[in-house]
C-alpha cells in the first residue's frame, strides 16, 4: 500500500509539477517552495553586516530602533516580486514561514546580537485578512520565530481601521494615512520589552512608523524592525 502511494504521488508530481515561486521553473524532489539556483542569485542585500544600512538610516530621527534589516532588495519586474506576489496574493502562507526562517538565519549571523523579547507582525486589517485568508507578517513572524526561538503574538498590536491603499502616496500622505490605524490591545505583553516588529516590504517606513508610535505607547523598552524586503 505504501508502495502505490509513493508511486501516485510520484506520478502526481510528473503531471502536476510543482514550480518554484520565484522563476517558475518546475522544482525537483529536494527543493521546496524555492529553487536552488533563485535561493542563490536572489538580490540579498546584507544589511544585517551592517548597523548604519539603508534601512536603519531611513528610520533615523523618525522612531527609536535598536536594530533594523530588509533580507531583499525589491524591484519590479524581478523575482523578488514575483515571491511576494505569491505570498500576498496566491495563498502561499508556507512561503511566508519559510522566507521568514532565512531571514532568521541572516539576523544570527548579524554584526550585532539582537536582544529579542517577542515578535510582533505588521497586522492586517480584520476584514482584508478575512478575504486573504492570513496575514502575510504573520506567516514570516513565525518563520523567524522558529529560526530565533522567540514567541510570536498575534492580535496584540492590531490595526484598528481600514486605510486606503499605500500605492503612489507620498511618504508623507502615507505616514498620515496610517498614523492612527494602529493600536496595543494587551499592554503587559509588550511593555518594558524589547519587540522585533515583521513586515514584508519596506517602502517609506510609513507603516513601520505608525506601528512604533503605537509600540512606544505602550512602553516597550526598545524597538528592532526586520523585513523581507527594502524598495531602494
Amino acid at each position: 500500500m505504501q508502495h502505490l502511494k509513493i508511486l501516485a504521488a510520484e506520478l502526481l508530481q510528473l503531471l502536476f509539477p510543482s514550480v518554484c515561486n520565484g522563476c517558475g521553473q518546475p522544482l525537483v524532489k529536494s527543493e521546496q517552495l524555492i529553487c536552488l539556483s533563485c535561493r542563490f542569485d536572489l538580490p540579498y542585500t546584507d544589511f544585517h553586516l551592517y548597523p548604519d544600512n539603508p534601512v536603519a538610516k531611513q528610520l533615523w530621527g523618525r522612531i527609536p530602533c535598536a536594530q533594523a534589516t530588509a533580507m531583499l532588495y525589491f524591484k519590479k519586474g524581478t523575482r523578488v516580486q514575483q515571491l511576494l506576489h505569491n505570498l500576498k496574493y496566491k495563498g502561499k502562507p508556507e512561503l511566508g514561514v519559510l522566507l521568514g526562517e532565512l531571514l532568521a538565519e541572516t539576523i544570527l549571523q548579524s554584526s550585532e546580537h539582537w536582544e529579542i523579547d517577542l515578535i510582533l507582525p505588521v497586522p492586517l486589517h480584520k476584514k482584508r485578512e478575512r478575504t486573504r485568508g492570513y496575514n502575510q507578517s504573520m506567516c514570516i513572524a513565525e518563520g523567524l520565530s522558529a529560526g530565533l526561538h522567540l514567541p510570536v503574538y498575534k492580535n496584540v498590536l492590531v490595526k484598528r481601521s481600514s486605510t486606503s491603499s499605500q500605492t503612489k502616496k507620498s511618504r508623507f500622505s502615507r505616514f498620515e494615512n496610517l498614523k492612527s490605524a494602529f493600536s496595543i490591545e494587551e499592554e503587559e505583553k509588550v511593555k518594558g520589552k524589547h519587540v522585533l516588529l515583521v513586515d514584508d516590504v519596506i517602502t517609506t517606513g510609513a507603516t513601520i512608523e505608525a506601528c512604533a508610535s503605537a509600540l512606544n505607547f505602550a512602553g516597550i523598552a526598545s524597538l528592532s524592525v526586520a523585513a523581507i524586503a527594502y524598495t531602494k
